[in-house]
């Protein structure tokens, strides 16, 4: 199985110059097979499959740099193309690259040196500096060189390993389950209780001085060098609001994981609700990326992820006598179920109807349940 491993990177000045034209003639690459391919699909012909050989003769600086890096950007020019044939509703078209865009190259035959903190690249006669904050065991597939716009360097290391799981613990509940909404970040049902965790919002906190920054990016010249130290400031106010954000991501869903063996969450509609008034909010909450984070893990330690259909009526139903209160609605934080008089919060509701949803899925003896599974037509 493959695993990645960031790390921050510390290139000296004839390192970073060497990156630099790396990404250059990556992005140089990217847009010339682009735009050939592009021409052959407005013309309704095949698309061919062109290398990065065909332009060295015509311009011999490619021949200077990482050979491997050239051909990984047509590998991932046409994967992007299967991807968009495959499902053209969810993947667009591939786009030009720009140099003001996230530079990155990726390429293969690298060597690590923990003991010295360095990494080994092809085209380099000498090793990178970079923090190995942890170390692992396998065969390295491919490093990936990447610049911020905030100017930092970090390296990603594709590993093929023969267990890609981190502290394993057992299993404290059997079923939670788990709503998600904008005043609590999530509300987690267990066996032995429920949890709220609040919404951390780090770029509405952020807002304010954010703000500030773009308004005095406004005022000064473009170009400048105070322009481009403001350019930096907010690069880096955004780059820790992303970090922040993924750090909070990854050890809530490593911590749901470790605690339960089966987790049940609603599949939700964030295309559809980043549309309305909410979608700041929304999108500041990341909730696809925490389902990403939570199916993932969950085939990693054997978990089983049950995802249960968007239109099941989880806030709705009553969680004692299982009553349908079809007039609830969004701004209602508390009801009451007008069967048995029970007075419910609506996100302790919910969560408390996906893990009974979940806890007759585990008492249904389903043969051989798969890590991750798709409760369909739940109501």
């Amino acid at each position: 199985m493959l695993k990645a491993y960031k790390y921050p990177a510390y290139p000296d000045e004839a390192q970073k110059e060497f990156f630099e034209k790396t990404f250059g003639c990556c992005r140089f690459v990217w847009n010339k097979l682009l735009e050939e391919k592009l021409q052959a699909l407005k013309e309704k012909k095949s698309i061919p499959r062109i290398t990065p050989a065909k332009y060295k003769q015509d311009h011999p600086f490619l021949k200077e740099l990482d050979s491997l890096a050239l051909a990984n950007v047509q590998l991932q020019l046409e994967q992007t193309f299967r991807n968009y044939f495959k499902n053209k509703e969810h993947f667009g078209l591939p786009k030009l690259k720009r140099k003001k865009d996230k530079q990155s190259y990726t390429t293969n035959n690298c060597k690590v040196d923990f003991e010295k903190g360095l990494i080994y690249l092809p085209k380099l006669k000498t090793g990178v500096k970079v923090r190995f904050h942890r170390k692992f065991e396998g065969r390295i597939k491919s490093v990936t060189i990447v610049k911020t716009k905030a100017g930092k360097y970090y390296t990603s290391i594709l590993v093929e390993v023969q267990d890609t799981r981190n502290k394993v613990k057992k299993p404290q509940n059997l079923v939670c389950g788990i709503d998600v909404g904008l005043k609590s970040f999530a509300t987690i049902v267990t066996d032995k209780g429920i949890i709220k965790v609040e919404s951390p919002k780090y770029l509405i906190k952020a807002e304010k001085r954010l703000k500030r920054l773009q308004r005095a990016l406004a005022r000064k010249q473009k170009g400048s060098q105070n322009w481009e130290k403001n350019r930096i400031q907010i690069a880096k106010e955004f780059e820790y609001i992303q970090n922040s954000r993924g750090d909070f991501l990854h050890k809530l869903s490593k911590a749901i994981i470790d605690e339960s063996q089966v987790v049940v969450v609603e599949s939700l509609n964030v295309k559809g609700l980043s549309q309305t008034h909410l979608a700041k909010h929304i999108l500041d909450s990341s909730w696809t990326t925490f389902l990403q984070y939570l199916e993932y893990k969950a085939k990693w330690y054997n978990r089983t992820l049950i995802k249960v259909d968007r239109f099941y009526p989880s806030s709705k139903t009553c969680s004692v006598c299982g009553y349908v209160y079809s007039d609830l609605k969004l701004s209602d934080r508390e009801w009451e179920c007008p069967h048995c008089k029970t007075i419910h919060d609506r996100d302790i509701n919910a969560a408390t109807n996906l893990r009974n949803f979940g806890l007759l899925y585990v008492g249904l003896g389903q043969p051989e349940v798969t890590p991750v599974e798709s409760a369909k037509n739940a109501r």
